[in-house]
């Protein structure tokens, strides 16, 4: 891994550096070089989906790259429509075909799809994954806090994390109660917004003050709350900028200005109807 990025440790033993790599809509065909450039910067932390498609582009990215796996942390997730035991089990192996790899470093449900109802099951499957070593860490994406209470009381095994859209104006402070309360961790995704916020006056007066871009003083805030951030970007320099962000020390003020941006204003999809 990187020193040079911050990492925590779940509740596995296992550690995430805090900063990623989405790769959420880079067309697969483009994701090899865009690997190998972000590992050239620093990246280690990559993070896609069966959903995505570009699970073969990252694993060519990551051997054309000559990094070492043990260096490298990689995240995929099983999409809705592979849920179940039996299922979820052939579309893990379908993902490991595509990365060229043995084992993946987090595996998660991508989405609870509760009008399904079949997520316990898909767990299930996922226990076992991690159980055999294939897959390091387990846990789940875009998960409430019900679906996380109902999968932990009815399966035993709470999940490593739980990945989420949060950021300024959605910060979820509930939602991350839950996680500390459950020593779950919280991985944000879309943690700029797509950009929608950034030239808000309180995020640029920050970034004048500690002489950076809004983008790295929102990055910096998720990583002093102590969320996991994967950010995406296709550009070299937006690549340098983001992991620039860990060298941003932002103080308790700072945070607390921020927190006045939260409207409990959801972009994405809302877990209890999607899928």
């Amino acid at each position: 891994m990187n020193a040079q990025i911050p990492a925590i440790e779940l509740r596995d033993g296992r550690r995430i550096p805090q900063l990623g790599l989405g790769l959420y809509k880079v067309p697969n065909e483009d994701t090899a070089a865009l690997v190998q450039d972000a590992i050239e910067i620093g990246y280690r932390h990559f993070d896609t989906a069966t959903l995505y498609g570009n699970e073969i582009g990252l694993g060519e990215g990551l051997r054309a790259s000559g990094l070492p796996r043990e260096d490298a942390y990689i995240t995929t997730k099983v999409w809705q429509d592979r849920h179940g035991y039996d299922e979820t089990l052939r579309a893990f192996d379908e993902s490991l075909e595509h990365l060229g790899l043995e084992e993946v470093d987090l595996y998660l449900i991508h989405w609870p799809a509760p009008e399904q109802d079949r997520y316990l099951e898909t767990w299930e499957a996922l226990q076992r994954l991690h159980d055999e070593g294939r897959a390091h860490s387990i846990g789940v994406a875009n998960f409430k806090e019900h679906h996380l209470t109902r999968l932990i009381e009815e399966s035993g095994e709470t999940p490593a994390c739980n990945q989420v859209e949060l950021h300024p104006s959605f910060s979820q402070p509930e939602l991350r109660r839950f996680h500390a309360q459950h020593h779950i961790a919280t991985v944000a995704w879309s943690p700029l917004a797509r950009g929608a916020d950034l030239d808000n006056t309180v995020l640029t007066d920050l970034a004048a003050a500690h002489e950076c871009t809004p983008a790295q003083i929102v990055l910096a805030w998720h990583l002093k709350l102590g969320n996991v951030a994967i950010p995406k970007t296709v550009h070299p320099a937006r690549l340098r900028e983001n992991l620039a962000a860990a060298r941003i020390q932002l103080s308790a003020e700072d945070c607390a200005q921020i927190r006045t941006l939260d409207r409990g204003e959801r972009r994405g999809k809302d877990p209890d109807l999607f899928g």
